[in-house]
């Protein structure tokens, strides 16, 4: 039995199985190098404008590890993809960070750009911009990468144990197929965390789908911050801040519905 059938098995379980198993076998067409084009590149990862979507998040990930107690030995991101912008703060703070995916695709993406063979989309830029933030030189990246490339100790399927703080940006609600699947998987992924453990959760607003790749057109539960606050009041979570950034209209460019992200 593989990892990532094992994992279908633990994230199914009293999830509406049938919805989640339709998703994963959607999921086998993702295409790791047409998601980074259609994401992370401009005008979505325009570091010269101050409304860009990536540079939000990157600030947002560096406020949340810098001025609040967020602190430990284990970092955990839940549900990767085939980015690593999500934890280029955190690798700072802590000792430790696990990579997570279902996607053997994306996995083996990672791996390549942390064993230094290169990757699909240069993370350059990403780590300069987060030096930037943090006080230091751009030209400092190349200490920052090698920290990260440090405390990085694997990129595994998610089969993990209990964690300081978690880290989960766009995973949730692009794997659920309704609200009700949504809600439940934070109270799944709430188990891998300490009491009194930290959960820095980034995500999409009133997005329907997405494109994984050419022609593979994903379906997400639209969320409004309603209901994302709804369900993380229902599965035991302390809400401590909520940022929101709202889509200018040129960087609606067709590779998805969203209207916004919530931090």
């Amino acid at each position: 039995e593989s990892a990532d059938s094992r994992l279908l098995k633990t994230t199914g379980k009293n999830m509406g199985e049938s919805g989640v198993a339709a998703m994963a076998t959607t999921y086998q067409k993702f295409d790791p190098a047409a998601y980074l084009q259609y994401n992370y590149v401009p005008p979505r990862a325009d570091f010269e404008r101050k409304d860009s979507i990536v540079p939000w998040k990157l600030a947002c990930l560096h406020r949340a590890f810098t001025e609040g107690d967020i602190s430990g030995g284990l970092l955990i991101d839940v549900g990767s993809g085939p980015t690593l912008y999500q934890v280029l703060s955190g690798c700072e703070v802590f000792s430790k960070v696990l990579l997570t995916d279902f996607l053997e695709v994306n996995r083996q993406e990672l791996k390549r750009w942390l064993q230094g063979e290169g990757s699909s989309l240069d993370w350059t830029p990403y780590i300069q911009y987060v030096c930037k933030l943090e006080g230091r030189s751009p030209s400092e990246w190349t200490e920052k990468a090698a920290r990260l490339r440090e405390v990085v100790s694997d990129v595994l399927p998610i089969d993990v144990h209990r964690a300081d703080c978690l880290v989960s940006c766009f995973c949730l609600e692009s794997v659920s197929p309704d609200l009700d699947t949504f809600t439940k998987a934070l109270g799944h992924i709430s188990k891998l965390l300490r009491p009194g453990g930290h959960l820095l959760l980034i995500g999409a607003l009133q997005e329907s789908y997405y494109f994984g790749g050419p022609g593979v057109k994903i379906p997400v539960v639209p969320l409004n911050e309603a209901q994302v606050c709804g369900s993380l009041q229902e599965q035991g979570f302390t809400l401590i801040r909520l940022e929101v950034y709202t889509l200018p209209s040129d960087m609606k460019i067709g590779v998805d519905d969203v209207t916004g992200c919530f931090l």
